[in-house]
């Protein structure tokens, strides 16, 4: 299951979408020039697209306005659940060094919260997403860092088996055993990542409050400077989350397409 993951998960891809329909081009170029055109010219329209108009955030933004930031803490919760996918492995593995990508706001958030929560601990949880993976976990790189921001070993539990978000919640579910009365808990993770880790959690008896970090839109639609790296980025993410939400409605892992607040 996780490599067909993998796999779909490539294929929906901004990557994908944009290589395919250029080797399609390049194959029949000679065979089929009006067709190899044709292509050529709706992969420029794309570009123009995703360079002058916020296309990407067209499809980010209700994702990541799907879950606000609580308007109050509250006074006290039972843990801190932190979801990896804040660690670039192969740059940790072979640097020998904590190398953190742009959803780093996961693990910094989570340093704050832990501040502004000095009983609680926070509960990661991360293995590898990589099909071929190294020595390195991302829990291993975790430790590190949480250790360099000064939370001692007796303030973090790891978990460094998971390779999915579901994993993420049931692994840690299985450590943590939440009940019903046993307090609240907060849920880091990014903000257009959130919906399907609500959903998930919800799914297996662990109500959460969402804490949403990371975000990469200003949450309106805007025609601003070009910036067509930003944008394309902002899809790619877009087009993951939105095949992962219907992906894990087919598989039972949430109960409702886009979870609701």
């Amino acid at each position: 299951m996780f490599i067909l993951g993998k796999l779909v998960g490539w294929v929906a891809s901004v990557e994908f979408l944009f290589a395919l329909p250029l080797a399609i081009a390049l194959v029949v170029l000679r065979s089929r020039p009006r067709l190899a055109r044709s292509l050529l010219a709706l992969l420029l329209l794309a570009v123009l697209a995703l360079t002058f108009l916020p296309v990407g955030s067209l499809f980010l933004v209700p994702l990541e306005e799907r879950f606000p930031r609580p308007a109050e803490l509250p006074a006290e919760v039972a843990g801190i659940i932190v979801l990896g996918g804040s660690v670039n492995l192969p740059v940790s593995e072979d640097r020998r060094t904590v190398a953190l990508n742009e959803a780093a706001e996961r693990l910094t958030a989570a340093v704050a919260l832990a501040r502004h929560y000095p009983d609680a601990k926070l509960w990661f949880s991360g293995g590898t997403n990589r099909l071929q993976p190294g020595e390195a976990m991302e829990a291993d790189e975790a430790r590190v860092f949480f250790s360099e921001m000064g939370l001692g070993a007796d303030r973090v539990v790891l978990e460094a088996a998971a390779r999915t978000t579901y994993e993420n919640a049931e692994r840690l579910a299985a450590m943590a055993r939440p009940t019903a009365d046993g307090g609240a808990w907060l849920l880091v993770t990014s903000a257009n990542h959130m919906p399907r880790s609500v959903g998930v959690f919800r799914k297996i008896g662990w109500p959460v409050i969402p804490y949403p970090v990371d975000y990469r839109t200003t949450g309106r639609f805007a025609i601003g400077e070009p910036r067509f790296i930003g944008e394309l980025g902002n899809l790619d993410s877009a087009l993951h989350e939105w095949v992962g939400l219907v992906a894990y409605r087919l598989l039972g892992y949430t109960d409702a397409l886009l979870p609701a607040p």
